[in-house]
C-alpha cells in the first residue's frame, strides 16, 4: 500500500475514530525481563490459524531466551468465547490471533495489552498505513497485523469466452455480464451470493466508500446503512430477485458444488481465496482467472474481507518477550517458510509485511491460474484498499444480527445498524444524536 500522500489521512481516521472507543481500555502489564534463575521464559499462544504450530517449533529452534507452548483453539464464535472467558478468569494466554474486525470491542472492555511501548514504533515503520488503522486505535497500538486482505475477482476465463464476455471493470459492467451469461444458459449465473456474509457486505461496502463507525467528540456514530452501503446491498439483493446471481448460500457443500462444475462466472472473493481454489475445484486448473474486483466508477479502489492479528491479552506479565515472538512471525521470512511448509493445502495469504510477500509468493504453485503471478496481483489490489476504515466496539453484535437477516442484505444493514446502536448504549457509551 502507498506511503505518501494517504498517510495524513489514515493517521487521522485511524486516531480520531478511535477515542471514544478506548477511554476504558487499560493495558500494560508487567514485563519480566527474563527468569530468576536464568531459565527461558515460556509463552503461551493460542490460534486457529494453520501452521500456527510448526512457526512455533520453528521458533524455539532458533530462540534461547524465549520459549513459546502453542495450542490449538476453535476458530470462529467459539474461539472468541474461549479466550473471553480466560481474560476474565485470568488464565489468558500471553499471544493469541484475532480478526481486525473483533480487536477494538476486545480492546475498549480492557481485554488486550497496550503494545505502544513494545511495538507501536515496529508497526507504524514495517506495516502499510492501511492496514495500521485497524490495529492503531486511541493513540495507541493494540495489535500487530499478520495479513492483508484485498477484495479480487476470480473469474472462469473458458465461461468468458463461451459467452463472449469481456472482464468486468465497473459493477455495471458486471450487471451486464452477467445478463448475457444467464441468458445464453439460464443454468449459469454470475456469482453465488445467497445466505448473507457480513464480512464480505462490509469489504464491499467499504469499497463504496461507507464508514460503519466514526466518532463525534465523546459520542460513537454508527453508519452501518448509509446511502454507499445501501447501494451495495441493493445492487446484490437486485441481482439475486432477478435471478442473475445464485441464491445457494455460501461457505457450503451446495456453493462448492457449483462453482466444481462450471455454473458459477465469478467468485468475489480475497487474496486468501486463491488458496482455496486447487483444493475445492481441483478438476478446473487453468479455468480460473485473477482480476481486480469491479469498482463503482473512476479509479480503481477495493475493500478488504477478514484478515488477522497478533494481539497479548490482558494479563500476561510478558508482553516485551511476546512482542518479540510476534515481530519474529510476521516479518522474519523463517517463520514464513515454516509456516507454508508445514501446510497440505496451499496458502495465498497476503502477508501485511511487504517483504514477507516474495517469500510466500515462491511456496505458491501458480500454475492453476494459467502462471497468473497472484501475489503480485493482490499486491496491487493491496494498494488500492480505500483508506481510513475503523471497526467499532460493537462489530461482534451487529455481524450476528446481520447473520440473522436471512441473506436479505438491505435488512442485514438495517438490522445491524438497529442492533449496533443499542449495543453501544447498552456498554455505557455514548451514541451521537
Amino acid at each position: 500500500m502507498p506511503r505518501n500522500t494517504r498517510t495524513s489521512r489514515i493517521a487521522f481516521a485511524a486516531s480520531t475514530a478511535s477515542l471514544a472507543l478506548l477511554a476504558t481500555a487499560c493495558g500494560g502489564g508487567s514485563d519480566s525481563a527474563g527468569a530468576a534463575d536464568g531459565k527461558p521464559v515460556t509463552l503461551t499462544f493460542w490460534s486457529a490459524t494453520a501452521g500456527a504450530k510448526e512457526t512455533v517449533d520453528a521458533f524455539n529452534k532458533t530462540h534461547t531466551g524465549v520459549k513459546v507452548s502453542f495450542s490449538l483453539v476453535p476458530a470462529g464464535p467459539e474461539g472468541v468465547t474461549k479466550l473471553s472467558n480466560a481474560v476474565k478468569g485470568g488464565n489468558a494466554p500471553d499471544i493469541a490471533t484475532m480478526d481486525y474486525s473483533a480487536l477494538p470491542e476486545y480492546a475498549s472492555e480492557g481485554n488486550l495489552e497496550d503494545l505502544s511501548p513494545s511495538s507501536g514504533e515496529f508497526v507504524d515503520k514495517e506495516f502499510p498505513e492501511a492496514v495500521q488503522s485497524l490495529v492503531n486505535l486511541g493513540g495507541k497500538t493494540w495489535a500487530v497485523p499478520f495479513d492483508v486482505t484485498p477484495l479480487e475477482l476470480y473469474y472462469r476465463k473458458d465461461l468468458f469466452k463461451k459467452f463472449g464476455v469481456d472482464v468486468p471493470r465497473t459493477w455495471d459492467e458486471y450487471r451486464t455480464a452477467a445478463e448475457k451469461i444467464h441468458k445464453a444458459d439460464p443454468e449459469v449465473s454470475i456469482t453465488n451470493f445467497g445466505g448473507g456474509d457480513p464480512a464480505l457486505l462490509a469489504g464491499l461496502a467499504w469499497q463504496a466508500g461507507a464508514r460503519w463507525y466514526s466518532t463525534r467528540g465523546d459520542s460513537w456514530e454508527l453508519d452501518i446503512d448509509s446511502a454507499p452501503s445501501k447501494k451495495v446491498a441493493a445492487y446484490w439483493d437486485d441481482l439475486l430477485k432477478d435471478g442473475l446471481a445464485s441464491k445457494t448460500p455460501l461457505w457450503g457443500e451446495g456453493e462448492t458444488k457449483e462453482r466444481a462444475t462450471g455454473r458459477i462466472a465469478t467468485v468475489i472473493g480475497a487474496a486468501w481465496s486463491a488458496g482455496n481454489f486447487p483444493v475445492s475445484y481441483p478438476d478446473s486448473k487453468g479455468k480460473w482467472g485473477v482480476a481486480p474486483l469491479p469498482t463503482w466508477g473512476g479509479k480503481a479502489v477495493t475493500g478488504m474481507y477478514g484478515g488477522t492479528s497478533y494481539v497479548v491479552p490482558k494479563g500476561s506479565g510478558h508482553t516485551e518477550q511476546a512482542a518479540e515472538f510476534i515481530k519474529w512471525v510476521t516479518t522474519d521470512p523463517k517463520a514464513m517458510k515454516a509456516r507454508l511448509a508445514s501446510l497440505k493445502t496451499p496458502s495465498s495469504a497476503l502477508p501485511a509485511n511487504e517483504k514477507m510477500r516474495s517469500v510466500a509468493a515462491k511456496e505458491f504453485d501458480s500454475s492453476y491460474f494459467g502462471g497468473q503471478d497472484v501475489y503480485a496481483l493482490a499486491g496491487r489490489a493491496a494498494d488500492s484498499i480505500v483508506p481510513g476504515w475503523t471497526w467499532g466496539p460493537v462489530q461482534q453484535q451487529v455481524t450476528s444480527a446481520q447473520m440473522a437477516a436471512g441473506g436479505d442484505h438491505t435488512k442485514m444493514l438495517r438490522d445491524g445498524q438497529a442492533k449496533g446502536e443499542k449495543a453501544v448504549t447498552d456498554r455505557g457509551l455514548k451514541l451521537a444524536e
